[in-house]
């Protein structure tokens, strides 16, 4: 792997029982580890200061609690500033296996991708480990996610574990992306505005002892009215305001008939 400056970015909100074994599995090609404490009430910042000696770790201290999407972008920033040459965003529960960021990274330093996601979908083998409602919620979402960002080709595109080219990330609106768990989705939706290059990467799910925050009959109704807001936003910025032509009348044309 060529020599680049390859960031972690762990938000950490009640994951101080897994967030030291995360550490601990990084490997030499990390260059820094931005370790984000969302005003976790566990201290998990505190708590990596004391009992991690690693010296690429960085504990960063969100002054409020922001949500994952808002501790990613902090991380994100002091990343970008620090010149970083491609960012990776890793749970801190334990779900994310850390072993595998080469192959996250790989294809963003061979030039053949500005962003990669993980998809928990490409070996069915790994499907039939997955809890039921996690398939179907992530199926809801997933067709949701694929309309509003134009992304039709990724499969599991709410995977939360990503790389994204420093140069790329520095290029998005960081302070307009949602900052909660329409992060992910959101973000797919800002790429495609830049026409950045976005690839799966196939991984196994792991699911251990964490409490998962997310529940879809929560979610949903703010999901479906975002997703239907960066729907409108991306067929007018991609048919009409950038690129104007037949295809911008006969979609015209298709709805009024």
């Amino acid at each position: 792997m060529p020599l680049s400056r390859i960031a972690v970015v762990i938000p950490c909100y009640r994951v101080k029982a897994q967030i030291l074994a995360v550490l601990q599995k990084m490997g030499p090609e990390c260059w820094k580890i931005y370790v984000v404490d969302d005003q976790c009430p566990e201290r998990t910042g505190d708590y990596v200061k004391s009992h991690a000696s690693d010296p690429r770790i960085a504990v960063v201290y969100n002054t409020e609690n922001l949500g994952v999407g808002g501790a990613v972008i902090e991380g994100y920033k002091r990343a970008i500033a620090d010149g970083a040459t491609v960012i990776v965003k890793v749970d801190g529960d334990g779900q994310m296996n850390p072993e595998l960021i080469r192959r996250f990274v790989q294809p963003i330093i061979d030039g053949q991708a500005d962003y990669t996601k993980g998809n928990r979908f490409y070996n069915l083998d790994y499907i039939s480990r997955m809890p039921v409602i996690r398939i179907v919620g992530n199926a809801v979402l997933s067709f949701m996610t694929k309309l509003s960002s134009g992304y039709w080709d990724l499969f599991d595109p709410t995977n939360g574990y990503t790389a994204i080219h420093a140069s790329v990330a520095a290029m998005l609106p960081l302070d307009k992306i949602s900052k909660r768990y329409f992060f992910e989705s959101d973000v797919l939706f800002r790429l495609n505005t830049v026409r950045a290059v976005v690839i799966d990467i196939p991984m196994e799910p792991a699911y251990g002892s964490e409490i998962s925050n997310l529940h879809l009959t929560k979610i949903l109704p703010e999901f479906l009215v975002k997703h239907t807001k960066n729907t409108f936003k991306r067929v007018f910025y991609n048919y009409y305001l950038r690129n104007f032509s037949l295809a911008s009348i006969e979609l015209i044309a298709g709805i009024i008939a």
